[in-house]
């Protein structure tokens, strides 16, 4: 009887470890997939902002901007 009770404990232990690391494994994943994403949208939207800023300076080659010291 008391191998089977220790029997039990030890499947149960077993079966919440498994799936708290299952969670969590879950859980690591998404977020990194996240991060992953988010970093690639913002160097998109840089990319764009600069080829944006590339196109328009070549429009006035003349211009002469003035720097403040």
């Amino acid at each position: 009887m008391v191998r089977t009770r220790l029997a039990w404990f030890i499947v149960g232990f077993s079966v919440s470890a498994a799936a708290i690391s299952q969670f969590t494994w879950r859980d690591l994943s998404n977020e990194r997939y996240a991060l992953s994403y988010n970093m690639n949208q913002k160097f998109e939207d840089l990319e764009a902002r600069v080829l944006n800023l590339e196109s328009i300076s070549p429009q006035n080659p003349n211009q002469t901007t003035q720097v403040c010291l």
